[in-house]
């Protein structure tokens, strides 16, 4: 027959546990995990602080936008004019692009491994998987639901928004679902989700028809900061041409090792070098 422990070994081996977070009561039972620890307050207020203007396709209705290994690639929307396109991240000039099949409505776009883009479809369920070296199409994976924004982990996981406020993370291989976040926020809405973009530690997020970027903390899944954008917004509207109206702010690009981000919008003409300030 099993002997239960003493009571003197059993209160050692549950401050062990409780050390670890995990202590039980019952023989056998799995262990319990310890919530992360999460800041309830007001997310913090930033502003953004222009460090360069660079010329960008007025014609772009651009979904998604990201830098890879000092390449800019950004994905364009609209049906029968949705592209994914290699953009020299000065000039603007358009290197190379791929048309979509004129049903599909691209959205957003992540890089996968060393050579793959993944691009989203809004209503079409599809992902397609571009070479990143000539931007031929290599493979699909579907998905339910609508695709807006995906971006890319540094542990390879993708996580993708919808439009609402919850965030499907999935595998990088087959774009399986391996889990869903609901993105919460104590001072405002956290849903019109859209364009994502990872810099390492936080999440960040426009919301669409908004001149909000949201950041968003990965672990409790909570938005820490939001950005107001509202002033670059205006200055793009002022740089565009008066028979041209810009559309709404969409593109997020990190620029690998520093604070800076590349961001743009739909029809902008204008492609902004920024950081994130305290407001």
């Amino acid at each position: 027959m099993t002997r239960r422990p003493s009571v003197a070994v059993a209160v050692a081996a549950c401050l062990v546990a409780l050390v670890l977070g995990a202590c039980s009561s019952d023989d056998g039972a799995a262990p319990a995990t310890t919530a992360p620890t999460c800041a309830a307050g007001a997310p913090e207020r930033l502003a953004v602080e222009v460090l360069d203007e660079r010329p960008h396709d007025p014609t772009a209705f651009t979904q998604g936008l990201l830098v890879v290994d000092g390449d800019l690639y950004e994905s364009t929307g609209q049906q029968g004019e949705s592209t994914v396109r290699e953009v020299d991240p000065t000039t603007g000039e358009v290197r190379r692009t791929s048309d979509l099949d004129p049903e599909l409505f691209g959205e957003g776009l992540t890089a996968v491994g060393d050579d793959r883009l993944v691009q989203l479809t809004w209503k079409d369920g599809r992902a397609l998987v571009w070479d990143r070296a000539d931007l031929t199409l290599v493979d699909e994976h579907a998905y339910d639901g609508e695709g807006w924004g995906i971006t890319t982990l540094d542990d390879g996981r993708l996580v993708m928004s919808d439009g609402s406020d919850r965030l499907a993370v999935r595998d990088p291989d087959d774009f399986a679902e391996l889990d869903r976040w609901t993105v919460e926020r104590s001072d405002g809405p956290a849903d019109q989700l859209n364009e994502l973009e990872w810099d390492g530690e936080r999440l960040w997020a426009n919301r669409w028809q908004t001149d909000e970027i949201v950041r968003i903390d990965p672990t409790c899944h909570r938005v820490d900061a939001v950005v107001d954008a509202a002033a670059l917004t205006e200055r793009a509207r002022e740089a565009a041409d008066p028979d041209e109206p810009i559309d709404v702010l969409n593109g997020i690009a990190h620029l690998p090792g520093t604070d800076r981000f590349l961001v743009t919008g739909k029809d902008w003409p204008v492609l902004y070098e920024v950081r994130f300030v305290p407001a």
